[in-house]
């Protein structure tokens, strides 16, 4: 039996419970500033502007008045469809980016869609 019997592994405990309050306060941190950040996003050459939080709430959405056609309200749908996922796409990007930072090597640092 190593010396000091089982309780050889508590200051390691001990350590890896400091290490995991650590990292949480830093994710918390973390998180709220991610919800202070914005993006802003443009699509269809500027005619659509998204502004979005790092928390994923749209901000604003700003249309070009150029592209307000009456008889092709469709095309005005489909740019706004694209540039509100493009937004979403790129606050998710930037969430996870600034949370590997926090975590540990090998704790979920690449995991897509972790946050």
């Amino acid at each position: 039996m190593p010396k000091g019997g089982f309780g050889g592994g508590m200051p390691n405990m001990n350590n890896l419970m400091k290490q995991a309050k650590n990292m949480q306060k830093k994710m918390a941190e973390m998180q709220e500033e991610l919800e202070s950040r914005e993006l802003e996003v443009s699509s269809g050459g500027g005619a659509v502007k998204i502004v979005i939080s790092g928390k994923k709430e749209i901000r604003e959405i700003a249309l070009n008045p150029d592209v307000v056609d009456p008889d092709d309200v469709e095309m005005l749908q489909d740019l706004l469809v694209a540039s509100v996922n493009e937004a979403i796409r790129q606050a998710e990007e930037m969430a996870e980016k600034e949370m590997a930072k926090v975590m540990p090597p090998g704790m979920g640092g690449g995991m897509p869609g972790l946050f």
